[in-house]
């Protein structure tokens, strides 16, 4: 019987929650009521309004909208009269309701995948579906709905693919069943490496850029039905397909390079990111993607302190001033975007951020589309929410007054037809600045947070305050305006409809008085508060690039004619006293003396030297997360041109040392490395600006102790020794000849490393090989001889004196320290003499910095052969201009001052192997990127902005405005062995 009894309760239990059963929350939950709102305000969507409109909800839809519309028989009226009504927001980007992902145990570095039956990575994890991880969280979604949102897209947040995500409605009075809006609301991926695993490929951005390509040439391949067994990723990666594609980025530079991997494997994604957008808003625009927006703005700094002031360096200064900007700019770039709370505190953050943005012109009603119209648009749901229509879903929310006014409030925020109150709009709203005058004293009190906070002041003394607003009753609480006095004065006061408070102090010794409390005119509040916010308006003009050292306009191509310099030629010519240069549509157009041009700009270089640009064969500047993809012992597959980062200063640096092009390699972390970037140094111009046009195609090799990891405190991967390094090569190449034969047949599929390495063994593209030992110098020679193909270059090439003779029978170069030597063990045998020796005996011979110090000073460098070796000054002076070409395959358009070729020059004070030589001008392809004379106007004008900023930012915290500490933003300077795991 008992057993029975307990059946039944279940039974009803399950019931209750069904149609016919009794419902006991307020009646705007019901399904079968229908409820119309009258006499409101409505904005059914940006630039739409309705006056004394009218909307009728049944079945947790909009049946009809309107004014003047039938209102159904039996329809449950409600009044909102002065009330304004608004779509409900949507979140396009959250965690809602997901379970947090485990996070993968253990130490030290995993090379294999730790999962069967998946991808062979497990940071790809695309067969994860959020309603397996989703759970409703009533008390987030609490936040969110009294933030204005109705309904979220949330995913799991791990992995650089996450699997799907889905829409769900945030109804605090309904269940799953209701909730649930769209089960696989798009595919997600992001940079980010999954918490649930510790496999170390991918170490760096260009690892994880490379990887997301070839999960998408598997999947493509995986489609066709070419696999022999099962990879539920790659499954579940061509199955949703179809689904929104969901990329979060970050930065501006990383909306760019997501934008080109989509481009590459034939997406079109929705980037997640872009609060700098603004920065490069032109090349953003290009990519026609839409972007999801966080506007998450920083605070300004705490620079009251000058000892710390200087931490702050002046590209974060101005992101304070600048990002409030970035919607506003947008929108007037015809952008697409939505807005998310992503990086906000709390969802109720949002229209703070907003109101901010608005001071820097973004509209109410862009700013109301980027929360409504927008996300349902880019989420593909504008058939079911995002504006108010007849059929749509009832979310919307209702408010005090226009939505963006500064004391507006949202009352409640109906979702599916639901109500939820946020904020009673029957209770009076008290809160405002208020003066009375008690017992001689004025008290100045102002109420915020729904009547929840209270600050009082008597003159400038603040008191401790308490406040209680309970039916129509206040009681407020002050503290004596002598600290030492303990005891308190109390305000009770019944709410009219008047805007003052009046009723009965009690105060501290016993006596009570009537008081009145008049409310401050709002309107001379706002007045005041916008005269305020006038002046932290303007923003900062933004320069190219937009950090220190960068100019006013995007430097622009000149003609320019250099009169009577010493010219270093670097040709047969050798150097020229007395000679004109004349540089015309960003070439060298004539060499002579007494030249004349139209409209040219006349450089006297009278007792100046005139040489090309310096050409730093190894350098690891301008990188952006991490310069060695460490994951594997081969990398071929990721390329450096992926991850340049045209705002490092160390490109303005080298500038000002004269070198105006510059190899970007891969660490040496492996064996086989990844793809070089030849750039040249424009500063102010975009990284694909900067690269090459039609540049030749190199790889990083390496060999040695780096690759080996002999100071590796948990080194496990192969090679461990230097005859596992010589297995590698033959390995791969092996492999990629298979590769070559496997073309054409079913069994084919496309590797992008493969293709790479193949390159190489059809001498398409060449090796600069990181080395140290003869022994391993000269057996990666026979391999590639072995294998049909010639190495390239040597760098480092410490004990190249050893094997000069062999490098020239090879036909390899070398591109060398001058006098580094005895830093590691493999190193002991080098010396000074190496540059001459190798240059002696024919080989290509070149001076690298492979540093972002050294790299300033390379025609200190070059010098050093003419005292070690006594390598003539021309000579020296190829090591770093000429040679350095001839290496890269770049000496047809520069390394010497010729007719025709690209105008890569740099005029010196001095000869330019001196010690006291400086650069005062370096121009490339007829531009002007470094002039020392600008340098200096450039220090002052620094100066100045920074001292501007440091004003605006301590005006801001004397208003009370919140504050972040200072902090100083580094970039690692990278080394060929600089690891990030």
């Amino acid at each position: 019987m008992k057993r029975v009894l307990l059946l039944l309760f279940l039974a009803c239990g399950i019931a209750s929650a069904q149609e016919y059963f009794p419902n006991n929350d307020d009646i705007s939950a019901r399904g079968e009521v229908i409820v119309a709102i009258t006499n409101a305000t409505i904005v059914t969507k940006p630039g739409t309004v309705i006056t004394n409109g009218t909307i009728i909800l049944k079945d947790g839809k909009i049946s009809n909208i309107g004014s003047g519309i039938a209102i159904p028989s039996g329809a449950v009226i409600q009044d909102a009269k002065g009330n304004y009504i608004y779509p409900s927001f949507i979140e396009p980007y959250a965690d809602f309701g997901m379970e947090k992902p485990k996070k993968a145990t253990g130490s030290g570095q995993q090379y294999d995948e730790g999962r069967k039956g998946f991808y062979w990575n497990d940071h790809i994890r695309s067969e994860q579906d959020a309603m397996n991880f989703y759970k409703y969280d009533e008390k987030e979604a609490k936040k969110m709905i009294e933030a204005g949102y109705g309904a979220v897209q949330t995913h799991l947040n791990d992995g650089i693919a996450r699997g799907t995500g889905m829409l769900v409605a945030l109804n605090n009075n309904s269940n799953d069943a209701t909730r649930i809006l769209k089960k696989e609301s798009g595919n997600f991926f992001s940079l980010k490496r999954s918490t649930q695993t510790r496999q170390s490929y991918p170490t760096s951005l260009m690892g994880t850029l490379a990887l997301l390509r070839q999960t998408h040439f598997d999947a493509d391949w995986y489609a066709k039905g070419n696999s022999t067994t099962r990879d539920l990723s790659l499954e579940a990666l061509v199955a949703n397909k179809n689904l929104v594609q969901f990329i979060e980025a970050g930065d501006k530079k990383n909306i760019l390079r997501v934008d080109k991997m989509g481009d590459r494997v034939g997406k079109q994604f929705v980037i997640i990111g872009g609060e700098d957008a603004y920065e490069m808003i032109d090349d953003i625009k290009a990519t026609k993607a839409s972007l999801i927006l966080p506007i998450n703005f920083p605070d300004a700094y705490d620079v009251t302190n000058p000892y710390q002031e200087w931490y702050v360096n002046l590209a974060d200064m101005r992101e304070w001033k600048q990002a409030p900007a970035n919607p506003y700019l947008l929108s007037q770039a015809g952008i697409n975007y939505a807005i998310t709370t992503k990086g906000l505190k709390s969802p109720d953050k949002i229209m703070e951020k907003l109101k901010m943005a608005m001071e820097y012109g973004l509209t109410a009603d862009q700013a109301l589309a980027a929360l409504t119209t927008k996300p349902a648009q880019i989420l593909g749901v504008n058939n079911m929410v995002g504006t108010l229509e007849n059929g749509k879903v009832a979310n919307f929310i209702m408010t005090s007054g226009p939505l963006f006014e500064k004391d507006s409030k949202i009352y409640e925020n109906w979702v599916q037809g639901s109500k939820h109150v946020v904020k009673d709009r029957n209770r009076k709203d008290i809160d405002g600045t208020y003066t009375a005058l008690i017992a001689g004293d004025t008290y100045k009190m102002d109420i915020s947070g729904d009547a929840k906070k209270v600050s009082i002041k008597i003159d400038s003394t603040k008191l401790g305050g308490k406040i209680s607003y309970d039916g129509n009753w206040v009681t407020i609480t002050a503290s004596h305006k002598d600290a030492d006095n303990k005891s308190f004065t109390r305000m009770v006061s019944k709410v009219s409809n008047e805007d003052r408070l009046t009723g009965t102090a009690y105060l501290p010794n016993g006596n009570e008085m009537v008081f009145t409390a008049t409310k401050e005119d709002p309107k001379e509040k706002e007045e005041k508060d916008k005269e305020e916010k006038e002046e932290m308006k303007t923003i900062t003009n933004l320069t190219f690039p937009n950090v220190s050292y960068g100019s006013a306009m995007k430097p622009q191509e000149e003609t320019v004619l250099y009169r009577n310099a010493t010219v270093w030629t670097n040709e047969k010519d050798g150097i020229l006293e007395n000679t004109d240069v004349l540089v015309k549509n960003g070439k060298i157009s004539k060499i002579g003396k007494n030249l004349s041009a139209s409209n040219a700009r006349i450089i006297d270089a009278t007792g100046k030297h005139l040489t090309s640009g310096i050409i730093d064969e190894h350098s690891h500047i301008a990188i952006d997360n991490g310069v060695n993809e460490a994951g594997h012992n081969s990398t071929a597959e990721v390329t450096i041109e992926d991850v340049v980062d045209h705002e490092d200063v160390n490109i303005y640096r080298d500038l000002a040392g004269g070198v105006t092009t510059s190899q970007l390699l891969h660490g040496s972390a492996n064996p086989i490395g990844g793809r070089s970037a030849i750039i040249k140094l424009k500063w102010g111009f975009s990284p694909d600006e900067m690269i090459y046009a039609d540049s030749p195609k190199f790889i990083k090799f390496a060999l040695g102790e780096n690759v080996k990891q002999s100071r590796y405190q948990n080194g496990v991967r192969f090679p461990q020794t230097r005859m596992g390094v010589e297995q590698v090569f033959e390995d791969y190449f092996t492999r990629a000849r298979e590769y070559a034969n496997s073309k054409g047949t079913k069994k084919f599929r496309y590797d992008e490393e493969m293709e790479v390495l193949l390159e190489i063994l059809e001498s398409e593209r060449f090796v600069s090989c990181h080395s140290y030992v003869q022994s391993e110098i000269t057996m990666l020679m026979n391999v590639a001889e072995k294998h049909g193909f010639r190495i390239n270059t040597f760098t480092h090439i410490l004990e190249g004196y050893k094997v000069a003779d062999k490098m020239k029978e090879h036909g390899v170069g070398g591109s060398t320290f001058s006098d580094w030597w005895a830093y590691k063990y493999e190193v002991n045998d080098a010396i000074p003499y190496n540059a001459a020796i190798m240059h002696s005996q024919g080989v290509v011979t070149a001076i690298n910095s492979d540093d972002a110090e050294m790299s300033r000073r390379l025609n200190q460098e070059a010098a050093k052969s003419v005292k070690y070796g006594g390598v003539s000054e021309e000579d020296a002076w190829k090591f770093v201009t000429l040679n350095p070409a001839k290496l890269l395959h770049i000496d047809d358009r520069t390394g010497s001052i010729k007719t025709g070729k690209d105008a890569d020059l740099v005029l010196w004070n001095a000869n330019p192997l001196s010690v006291t030589a400086t650069a005062e001008i370096t121009m490339i392809d007829g531009i002007v990127f470094f002039d020392k004379e600008r340098d200096l106007r450039f220090r002052e004008s620094i100066k100045e902005e920074r001292q501007q900023l440091i004003n605006e930012m301590i005006a801001a915290k004397n208003k009370g405005l919140k504050t972040q500490e200072p902090k100083q933003s580094t970039k690692t300077l990278y080394e060929c062995n600089t690891l990030e795991w």
